[in-house]
């Protein structure tokens, strides 16, 4: 049985943080200026070229060393280490307090008169084509 240390699959890597990230591979091809397919060969790849890797590693906001040595065991080690949730603890899950700065409520209206405006002047447009003709 060997003793040595199997290489790192860095296209593994890339795709468990990118799901990590919750971004599809479209997303990330988008985001390089590739193929979604060329993103599904990385994600395949044992080995991928320093300047992929890193512009890779810019758009999901980690360095590339850090997907060089990406482990799954390592992010589980954090998630057990940080967030724990018993009954009668004060861990850092229990202590979050989402107290947004702003009313839900006028986001929501904020956000329909920009869709009613933007129907309006789509509506204003056609009616200048149509004048036109």
């Amino acid at each position: 049985m060997s003793t040595a240390t199997k290489p790192k699959h860095i296209g593994r890597n890339i795709s468990r943080i990118r799901e990590l990230r919750g971004m599809k591979q479209e997303a990330l091809a988008f985001a390089i200026g590739i193929s979604q397919q060329t993103i599904s060969n990385i994600e395949g790849s044992e080995n991928v070229d320093e300047e992929k890797l890193n512009a890779i590693a810019e758009v999901l906001g980690v360095s590339a060393e850090a997907i060089k040595n990406y482990s799954d065991e390592t992010v589980l080690n954090i998630i057990s280490n940080t967030f724990t949730n018993t009954s009668h603890d004060s861990s850092t899950i229990n202590s979050i307090s989402i107290q947004p700065t702003f009313n839900p409520l006028d986001k929501v209206v904020e956000l329909f008169e920009r869709l009613v405006q933007s129907e309006k002047e789509k509506v204003e447009y056609l009616e200048k084509l149509l004048k036109g003709k």
